[in-house]
C-alpha cells in the first residue's frame, strides 16, 4: 500500500514516516511540506539516515494522489481542510490528524474553531478511535483522528459511560501532557526550556478545544454528558495522563468497577487495564500504541477517579492512524505495531 504523507517534519508525521517503516504493508512513496521543501526528512531527523531519505516536496495533492492510495494529513486544523475534500474527490483513502472532520456538529466545529468549508463530510467521517467506532473506520474513505487529550480520557471514562456507572454531570477531566503535544513549528514562551522546565501550567481551562469531542464521544455511549476539562503542560517529551473523575450512581467495589472495564476492552490489541491497587503511568507507554486505564474509588465522595495513560505521539496521533489504516486498507489492525515500549 503506498502511503503519501503531508505535513511530513512535524512531530505527528516523523512518529508515522517510523511506524511506517515497520509496516510490512506499508510503502511510504510521498513527503510533503511548506518551509521544509527540498531537505530530506534524515536532514531534518538524522535518526531516520539510511532507513528513510526521502525528499521533501512541495505540497500538492494532485500529485500525492498520482503516487499514493491513502493520504495523510499530518497538519494543523483549518490547513487542510479542503485538501481533504479534494484528495477524497480524487478517489484517495485518506486519514486526517487535524480537528477538522472529529466533530459531527458543524455548530460545536465553528464554536471552538472557525467556519468550516466543508460541513458535508462531517457526518461521512469515522471518527478514528477502533475501540468504539471499528466497523466505521473499516468502511470509511476519510478517518479523523481523535485528538490526544480526548483519547486518553475517553478510553479512561468510556466503560463506565457505556455501562451508565456515572452521573452525566460533575465529570472532571484533569489532563497532563508532554511538551510534543504543541508540535514542532508552534514556538511560544510558553515552550521554550526556560519557561517550561521545571514547571507545570494549566491552560485554555474550562474552554479547550478538546472539550466537545469528548463529551461527543462519551455522550454517544449513553447519556449526555457534559465535562470540566483541564489541561496542563508539563515538563517531559511525550506521554500524557489524564485523571477522571465522576460520581457513581450507586455504591460499587474497585473490583466492581475493574469487571466492567474488563469486559469492555477483553479482547482490545491496545487496552491494558490495570489491576487494582495501580494506576498507569506514562513512562509505561512510551513509544507504543497501548493505552493503560486504571481506577480507584473516593468513597467518602461516592467518586470514580480514573486514570489513563498514553503516548501522545503514538496512541495520540500515529499509531492510532495506523492502526485505522489497518482497518481501512483490510490489513490485521495490529500489523506494524505489535511491539513493546522503551524503558527506561
Amino acid at each position: 500500500m503506498r502511503i503519501g504523507i503531508i505535513g511530513a517534519a512535524g512531530y505527528g508525521g516523523v512518529d508515522l514516516i517510523r511506524l511506517l517503516l515497520n509496516h510490512p504493508e506499508a510503502q511510504i512513496t510521498y513527503l510533503a511540506g511548506h518551509t521544509t521543501v527540498g531537505q530530506r526528512i534524515s536532514e531534518m531527523y538524522p535518526f531516520l539516515t539510511g532507513t528513510c531519505d526521502l525528499p521533501i516536496e512541495q505540497t500538492s495533492v494532485d500529485v500525492a494522489a498520482e503516487r499514493a492510495d491513502v493520504i495523510c494529513f499530518a497538519l494543523p486544523h483549518a490547513t487542510a481542510t479542503e485538501m481533504v475534500s479534494k484528495a477524497l474527490g480524487l478517489g484517495k483513502k485518506v486519514i486526517d490528524f487535524s480537528a477538522d472532520y472529529r466533530l459531527k456538529s458543524v455548530a460545536d466545529y465553528e464554536a471552538y474553531y472557525q467556519k468550516h468549508p466543508c460541513p458535508e463530510l462531517l457526518q461521512e467521517a469515522a471518527y478514528g478511535l477502533p475501540e468504539l467506532h471499528r466497523e466505521q473506520i473499516r468502511a470509511s474513505r476519510l478517518t479523523a483522528v481523535p485528538g490526544c487529550y480526548p483519547t486518553s480520557a475517553i478510553l479512561a471514562l468510556a466503560p463506565a459511560a457505556r455501562a451508565g456507572l456515572i452521573e452525566t454531570r460533575g465529570i472532571v477531566v484533569d489532563s497532563k501532557s508532554g511538551v510534543s503535544g504543541a508540535g514542532r513549528s508552534k514556538l511560544t514562551l510558553d515552550t521554550h526550556f526556560a519557561e517550561i522546565n521545571e514547571s507545570v501550567h494549566a491552560y485554555a481551562v474550562a474552554k479547550h478545544r478538546h472539550t466537545p469531542e469528548i463529551e461527543q464521544e462519551l455522550s454517544d455511549l449513553g447519556e449526555e454528558v457534559t465535562v470540566t476539562f483541564s489541561p496542563h503542560l508539563i515538563p517531559m517529551n511525550r506521554g500524557i495522563l489524564s485523571t477522571c473523575y465522576a460520581t457513581l450512581k450507586q455504591d460499587m467495589s474497585v473490583a466492581d468497577v475493574l469487571a466492567v472495564y474488563e469486559e469492555m476492552y477483553a479482547g482490545e490489541p491496545f487496552m491494558r487495564v490495570m489491576p487494582e491497587g495501580q494506576l498507569p503511568r506514562t513512562k509505561h507507554t512510551t513509544g507504543t500504541n497501548r493505552c493503560h486505564v486504571g481506577v480507584a474509588i473516593d468513597r467518602r465522595n461516592q467518586r470514580l477517579v480514573a486514570v489513563g495513560a498514553i503516548d501522545n505521539l503514538t496512541k495520540g496521533l500515529a499509531g492510532a492512524a495506523v492502526q485505522c489504516l489497518n482497518l481501512m486498507c483490510g490489513f490485521p489492525e495490529t500489523m506494524g505495531l505489535e511491539f513493546p515500549g522503551l524503558w527506561p
